[in-house]
C-alpha cells in the first residue's frame, strides 16, 4: 500500500460506516463526522477522530469522502458556509459517493476547481451487503488524474470501478443503475405476489425461478428478506424514491420517456404513504401482499 492518507469520512450510516471501516483497517487515519455521533461509535473506538462539523473534518484531511442522504445534504455539506469546499486543504481530493444530482456534481466540481481542489462524483451500488464485503460497484465522474489518485481508495471499498466521463458522469451512470433497480424491484414483487395469489408457496417459486432468466441481484438478496417479512433497510425506501425523482427529472431534461420508472414511483409513493419509508426497498412486496 502507498503511504497512508488522512481521510475525512462524512456520513457513517448503513453503508458509510462499513466503507469507512475498510479505509481505516487499511491504515488510513480517519476524521469522521455524522449527524448522529452514535453511528460512528465503532470507528471512533478503533481510533478515528470525531469532528463536530463536516468542514472541520475536511480541514484535517488529504482526502474527503462523503456518502449522505439527499442532494440537499450534499449541497449544504460541500457548498454551504464553512463547508467542505471552503475549508478543505489546498490540493485536497473531494469524493462524493452519495447518489445525487448530475447538475449538482458539476457545480461542486466547478467550485472545487476554483479553490485548487479536485472533485469526483462516485456513487455506488451494492447496498449494505456490498459495503460490508467491499464489493461495491463504483461509478465515477471527473478527470483522469483525480481518478488515478482515488483508485487505490476505491479498491478498498469496491470491485467494479470505472471512470465514465467528466463531472456528473458518475451520477448519470448511477441514474441508469437506479432505473434498472427500481423497475426490477417491481418485477420480482409482482412475480411472487402472483405466485402467492395462485395458491403456490412463494418461497418455493422463488427457489425455482431465481437461478434462471428471471434472476437478479435483488431477486437473490432482497426477495428472501421480503418473504421472511424482514423489512430492515439495506437501502431505504425514502432513498430509492429520492433516486427515482432525480432520474425522472434528468430524463425529462433529456426529453426521454421512462414509463416503467414512472410506474415504479407510483408504487413506492404508496409504500411511503403507508409509513414505510424507513424500511428497506423490499417493503414494496409488503404493499402487494396487503392490497
Amino acid at each position: 500500500m502507498s503511504a497512508p492518507l488522512s481521510i475525512a469520512f462524512i456520513g457513517t450510516g448503513v453503508m458509510g460506516r462499513s466503507m469507512a471501516g475498510h479505509l481505516q483497517k487499511a491504515g488510513h487515519p480517519l476524521h469522521v463526522h455524522n449527524r448522529t455521533k452514535d453511528k460512528a461509535a465503532a470507528l471512533l473506538a478503533a481510533g478515528a477522530t470525531w469532528h463536530d462539523s463536516a468542514g472541520s473534518a475536511a480541514a484535517a484531511a488529504d482526502v474527503v469522502v462523503t456518502i449522505l442522504g439527499f442532494p440537499t445534504d450534499v449541497e449544504a455539506t460541500y457548498l454551504g458556509a464553512g463547508g467542505v469546499v471552503e475549508r478543505a486543504k489546498p490540493g485536497a481530493l473531494l469524493i462524493d459517493m452519495t447518489t445525487s444530482s448530475p447538475v449538482l456534481a458539476r457545480r461542486i466540481a466547478g467550485a472545487a476547481a476554483q479553490r485548487g481542489l479536485a472533485a469526483l462524483d462516485a456513487p455506488v451500488s451494492g447496498g449494505d451487503i456490498g459495503a460490508r464485503e467491499a464489493r461495491l460497484v463504483i461509478m465515477v465522474g471527473g478527470d483522469a488524474a483525480a481518478f488515478a489518485r482515488a483508485k487505490p481508495l476505491f479498491e478498498l471499498m469496491g470491485k467494479n470501478i470505472a471512470l465514465l466521463g467528466g463531472a456528473g458522469a458518475g451520477q448519470h451512470c448511477k441514474m441508469a443503475n437506479q432505473i434498472a433497480v427500481a423497475v426490477g424491484m417491481v418485477s420480482w414483487c409482482e412475480a411472487l405476489a402472483y405466485a402467492k395469489k395462485a395458491g403456490l408457496d412463494p418461497a418455493a417459486v422463488h427457489a425455482s425461478i431465481s437461478g434462471g432468466a428471471a434472476g437478479s441481484w435483488a431477486m437473490t438478496n432482497l426477495a428472501p428478506r421480503a418473504l421472511a417479512e424482514n423489512y430492515a433497510p439495506g437501502f431505504y425506501v425514502k432513498h430509492i424514491l429520492k433516486d427515482i425523482r432525480i432520474a425522472l427529472d434528468s430524463a425529462a431534461e433529456m426529453k426521454l420517456d421512462v414509463p416503467g420508472l414512472a410506474g415504479a414511483k407510483k408504487l413506492y409513493d404508496q409504500v411511503a404513504a403507508r409509513g414505510w419509508e424507513d424500511c428497506g426497498t423490499q417493503a414494496l412486496y409488503r404493499l402487494y401482499t396487503s392490497l
